[in-house]
């Protein structure tokens, strides 16, 4: 699976970082979210699943790969 954040959606209410702060991390200048690696490790999905369902403003972009669909 890959993550993105849509900046254009984003309006910084910081719930991603809760869920899943291993992969989202808060811009330094305007508390907004940012992925740096893309790539979510397997362990790490179910919890960017819920951080995208949670997300109000849905600006969090998930890319499924066919082995992620598997499991």
């Amino acid at each position: 699976m890959r993550v993105r954040v849509d900046a254009a959606k984003c309006q910084g209410h910081t719930l991603c970082n809760r869920v899943a702060p291993e992969i989202f991390k808060l811009h330094p200048d305007d508390g907004h979210s940012m992925v740096e690696n893309p790539e979510v490790p397997v362990e790490l999905e179910a919890k960017v699943r819920r951080a995208a369902m949670g997300c109000p403003e849905s600006a969090i972009v998930l890319e499924e790969s066919s082995e992620s669909k598997r499991q």
